[in-house]
């Protein structure tokens, strides 16, 4: 993230709190109502995000509690799965032997299993087992090279599920050149155990956004189902806004992260099926009953494209924008659009949303476009 969209992410932040706090006080028109209660996390996951629940003024300390325990929820699974830390089991099992099985906690063995799944569900679009191609284009891209067609197909050769056996505790790996990375599935199961935190406690409404990817449920202080922005990934703003409850919603896309080598920018998303960078997609923003489902989606549909529609499981709806700046259309599943609201015609550039603001909860649903896609 940038220095400027930092800082305007953290203004925004700032301003949530303090609308939040003086809704609190005067209820808007003097009288006691529901409030919403923010907490920001920072520096988690690999990116930032906010928890916030909707309350009545006197269950303020039970709601500071409980949205704590959902932080720690998350900072828990990134503690298991994180591969940028050294001590995590999902480290440890990158490091052991073939042969030795490993030990495992309930959540990453959930985790491995659902990615697993994926990978059977995706015909190999999405696959948690493609660190080793993932680490040739970080090599390749600090010597400002290109990967070659052998260097990934040996990436692939090394590590891939057939050399991955799961067991009721724990996981054995065949050959010892078996890598995970669960940075596509990860994000979507933490987001799943904070929001978990949140509902059971009988509030009327609540949501996790974790870099742009937001799980919510009930429905705002004054009643309203959730907006939350869709940003455009061609940096013009808003490319439109979905109203929801009791849905996830996650985006992935190209124009956030990538890698830079030999004079062009290419997609972190790799097709690990040919080891190369995605061209599919621009964005997928997917709307899923969970997380992790639509964590994993919206990674495997930037691989499948359009094609992958078909494949979605019932429930599951996905809006896909293809093509590039110049010439680009959007594509999107017929229960999209029960929640899609296109954009206005002069968006704010700055991501942070283009109406006027209406509510403290206007502002936080839309931090999500502050944020982006993440992944």
């Amino acid at each position: 993230m940038s220095r400027e969209r930092l800082i305007g992410a953290l203004f925004l932040v700032g301003l949530v709190a303090l609308l939040a706090i003086g809704f609190w006080k005067t209820g808007g028109s003097g009288a006691p109502v529901r409030v919403l209660l923010p907490r920001r996390i920072d520096a988690v996951m690999g990116t930032d995000g906010m928890l916030a629940t909707v309350i009545a003024p006197d269950e303020h300390v039970a709601a500071s509690d409980a949205l704590r325990e959902a932080e720690n929820r998350i900072r828990d699974v990134e503690g298991l799965l994180s591969v940028r830390i050294t001590r995590s089991e999902i480290s440890r099992l990158n490091r052991a032997p073939a042969g030795e099985e490993v030990p495992l906690s309930a959540a990453a063995q959930a985790v491995l299993t659902a990615a697993r799944q994926a990978h059977a569900d995706t015909d190999g679009a999405f696959d948690a087992t493609c660190r080793p191609q993932i680490e040739v284009w970080r090599e390749a891209t600090e010597d400002g090279t290109v990967p070659t067609d052998d260097q990934l197909a040996a990436a692939r050769r090394d590590s891939n599920w057939e050399h991955v056996e799961l067991t009721p505790t724990g996981a054995i790996k065949t050959s010892a050149t078996v890598q995970f990375d669960l940075g596509g599935v990860a994000k979507g199961y933490a987001i799943d155990r904070a929001f978990q935190v949140l509902r059971r406690q009988g509030w009327p409404g609540g949501l996790v956004n974790l870099g742009g990817d937001i799980r919510c449920f009930g429905r705002t202080p004054t009643g309203e189902l959730w907006t939350i922005d869709i940003e455009d990934p061609f940096g013009r703003g808003v490319l439109g806004t979905l109203v929801v409850t009791d849905v996830a919603v996650c985006t992935s896309g190209n124009y956030r992260r990538y890698f830079e080598t030999s004079g062009r920018r290419r997609s972190h998303i790799l097709d690990p099926r040919t080891g190369y960078p995605t061209e599919a997609t621009c964005s997928v923003t997917v709307v899923a009953p969970d997380a992790i489902t639509a964590d994993i989606w919206a990674t495997a549909l930037s691989v499948l494209g359009p094609d992958g529609l078909d494949r979605l499981p019932d429930g599951i709806e996905a809006l896909l924008v293809v093509g590039d700046e110049q010439n680009h259309r959007l594509l999107m599943t017929s229960g999209f659009w029960q929640w899609f609201h296109t954009a206005p015609k002069s968006p704010v550039r700055n991501g942070a949303g283009s109406r006027s603001l209406l509510t403290p909860l206007g502002w936080l649903a839309r931090i999500g476009s502050v944020f982006g896609a993440s992944r």
